[in-house]
């Protein structure tokens, strides 16, 4: 995620606001440009500031709080290339709901942010009825929502957006690291598996490096979650769970690409330096002042990453956290990393070819109600607008697909039922990295 400044009045602000806390301009971002301009009235309609053109409005979803994304005001789009993908969302009449959807929405702009910047291919329900890429948001109050893909559906339990929830089921699965963008990146991976490699042509150089994909996957997780990963699988894998099929390699893998690029590119927008003064060890050293979305190789990535990450574990435990990073990448993971990165570079989508002439927005195809499911009610104001006070200015939530999403009805609580203890995994932090070893740490096979 690269840094953002106040157009009219050069303020630092985040990625998320839609208000400048200095001059009150409102904001908006422009996926395509990558810019979170500020906007100036133009009738009923907006305009970046520092262009005269095109007229521009918000997200239908800013109705909500949850977005602040624009999208062209002559275009029959209410929603924006992020929000477009949500298929269901939940009862937002739940004050529970709506909070937890929110943080919902924050992660996957994020995640949207880092697929444009990567160009990578973005078909809607729309586009693509049978395969384009979609959200379901679900509660398990009636029934146990499982996380997961299907077909390019991603389902998530709404409950993962609860920091304890989330936690509790961390520890009960022996995970060192799960967030709501870890979530949203992993199950993408899955996604990206069936349109960069099945669909492409690639299985059988992806199968040289992650497995035999066509095992029983079903099978496969029931021995995974009875035994638990091989003893070796810091060797091979970027996690335990990555051993546990083919196609969680490439999920997992997938993700922490994604983890790394993001979070270089905001270490470089920051200028970071990395030179610890006690050693000299060239692997700990790094000036970080590179686009990672650009680079040749995946080595380039990597060896800016291993400084940074040392110097983050290192800050967090410093605060008494456990690290940020706590996973190993031997060279087995780093050439996996590679082959992601190649598979991405080699599928990205000139966009040239799909914006429109004000070199903003790509059109998407007109939105098909789906018969078997009621479109949500229309919104209470046709314009939305930003709320009027800065002062009341928060993080919005990600967004709904050119289909109107589908709100999920209100249903009875039922009786909470017992947690399923789900066996630990083995533990995945790695052992603290002597003085002078750089943090990649390959541990020797056998």
């Amino acid at each position: 995620m690269r840094l953002f400044n106040c157009q009219a009045c050069g303020q630092a602000i985040y990625f998320e606001n839609r208000f400048c806390g200095s001059c009150g301009h409102s904001l908006g971002y422009l996926p395509i440009t990558g810019e979170l301009a500020a906007l100036q009235t133009q009738g009923d309609h907006f305009v970046a500031l520092t262009r005269k053109k095109p007229l521009v409005r918000y997200c239908e979803n800013v109705a909500f709080d949850a977005c602040n994304w624009v999208v062209p005001a002559s275009g029959g789009s209410k929603f924006c290339l992020a929000c477009r993908h949500n298929r269901t969302i939940p009862d937002l009449s739940t004050d529970q709901n709506l909070t937890k959807w929110r943080q919902m929405e924050i992660a996957k702009h994020r995640l949207f942010y880092t697929l444009i910047a990567m160009k990578l291919p973005l078909t809607n329900r729309a586009d693509d009825p049978d395969h384009g890429l979609a959200f379901d948001f679900l509660t398990d109050d009636a029934q146990k929502v499982l996380t997961g893909h299907e077909e390019g559906l991603v389902t998530i339990n709404l409950n993962e957006a609860d920091d304890a929830h989330r936690e509790k089921l961390r520890t009960a699965m022996g995970e060192p690291y799960r967030t709501l963008l870890g979530h949203f990146r992993h199950e993408v991976g899955h996604y990206f598996w069936d349109l960069l490699i099945q669909d492409a042509g690639k299985l059988e150089a992806c199968r040289a490096l992650f497995g035999d994909d066509s095992q029983d996957y079903a099978a496969a997780l029931k021995l995974y979650y009875a035994q638990g990963a091989p003893q070796d699988w810091q060797n091979r894998f970027i996690s335990a769970y990555a051993s546990a099929h083919p196609w969680e390699d490439f999920a997992e893998t997938w993700a922490h690409y994604l983890h790394i690029v993001d979070t270089l590119e905001t270490a470089s927008a920051f200028g970071l330096r990395i030179h610890p003064t006690t050693t000299k060890n060239k692997a700990l050293h790094a000036d970080l002042n590179f686009d990672p979305y650009r680079a040749k190789s995946v080595r380039a990535i990597i060896d800016a990453w291993l400084p940074l990450t040392f110097a983050m574990n290192n800050l967090n435990r410093s605060m008494g956290y456990s690290d940020l990073y706590p996973f190993i990448l031997s060279e087995p993971v780093i050439e996996k990393m590679q082959f992601i990165h190649e598979t991405v570079q080699a599928s990205q989508v000139e966009r040239k070819e799909t914006r429109r002439k004000t070199g903003f927005f790509r059109e998407a195809a007109p939105a098909q109600a789906s018969p078997e499911q009621p479109p949500a009610p229309p919104p209470t104001e046709p314009l939305p607008q930003p709320p009027p006070s800065p002062g009341t200015d928060s993080p919005g939530p990600d967004i709904p697909s050119e289909n109107p999403p589908v709100v999920e009805p209100p249903r009875d609580p039922l009786p909470d039922n017992p947690p399923v203890e789900l066996p630990p995994g083995p533990d995945e932090s790695p052992n603290p990295i002597p003085d002078e070893a750089p943090p990649r740490v390959q541990i020797g096979a056998g």
